[in-house]
């Protein structure tokens, strides 16, 4: 009496499912690198003087000295400390940026829902804000700051003035298609006031995108106090800077590179991550990206 014998086809391994932070963080990517750079440098930045010298210290018997042990970076043409300088100089981009930033939004956020819900005054807004974006950044930046003076306050204004029509655009448009929803006519026939239909129902549909242009006007920001700080219509000279540092090595980039390079290398970054942020929060709101 002979046995049948059943071949059974082998069963693919299961994959090893991820946990939930393993998950979000391949999903979001790009959020958790823009997000953990920007982090380390604000942290850089805030705890610079417990680690970082001073700045300013002037010593002109070592101008222009190569890496140290106790100049990591070596020192520029007056004998300053290129590390401590470069540290400090990221608290300027990163207030100018966040600040002109956080402006640039609340700005932008008031004309866009002003524009967008109350249709007669839309056309004058936009026109003043298609002639406001017809300026060049620089050119209106330098205009403000040539009739004050150079300031970090005045900078930050003169940096976020030109980034928020860009702003009150991408409001308007998300407050054109929310307003004809149906839930927001169906509580404009209900009998709700106006201020409670903007604040309950229009102004959270914008956050999404305010957030994402947000992370684009600071990038732009940064870039532009470097370049009016190169110009020398940025902050003071006396304040360490970027854009400054850059200024006043540029002759000696053959002989001491590291003077120029390290607040190129610092900038590059730190407008870096904020983009690495902004494409990921774009990702991370985006429904197209969210059912894949």
């Amino acid at each position: 009496m002979s046995k049948s014998i059943t071949l059974s086809a082998p069963q693919p391994r299961a994959r090893p499912r991820l946990s939930g932070w393993a998950r979000l963080a391949r999903r979001h990517m790009l959020v958790l690198a823009g997000g953990g750079l920007l982090m380390l440098l604000v942290v850089l930045a805030v705890a610079a003087p417990l680690y970082a010298g001073d700045p300013e210290a002037l010593d002109p018997f070592i101008r222009l000295q190569p890496p140290s042990g106790e100049h990591w970076l070596g020192t520029d043409n007056l004998g300053r400390d290129v590390l401590a300088r470069t540290i400090y100089g990221a608290r300027i981009s990163l207030i100018v940026g966040l600040m002109s930033a956080f402006l640039a939004a609340i700005a932008g956020l008031t004309i866009g829902i002003i524009a967008g819900y109350l249709r007669s005054f839309d056309n004058l807004i936009m026109r003043v804000m298609d002639a406001l974006m017809s300026i060049p950044t620089f050119l209106l930046a330098i205009a403000l700051i040539s009739l004050t003076g150079p300031g970090i306050g005045i900078l930050i204004f003169a940096v976020a003035l030109p980034e928020t029509p860009s702003v009150s655009r991408l409001v308007r448009s998300v407050v054109l298609s929310v307003r004809e929803r149906p839930y927001v006519q169906a509580a404009i026939c209900g009998g709700a006031r106006l201020p409670k239909v903007m604040l309950r129902h229009i102004l959270p549909s914008t956050f999404a995108a305010l957030m994402v242009q947000s992370a684009t006007v600071c990038a732009s920001a940064i870039m532009t106090e470097a370049g009016l700080s190169f110009l020398g219509v940025g902050v003071p000279p006396e304040i360490p800077s970027w854009g400054n540092m850059i200024a006043s090595s540029r002759l000696y980039l053959a002989t001491a590179p590291l003077t120029v390079l390290a607040p190129g290398v610092f900038l590059a970054i730190t407008v870096l991550a904020v983009n690495l942020l902004g494409d990921g929060l774009r990702d991370l709101f985006d429904p197209r990206s969210r059912s894949r």
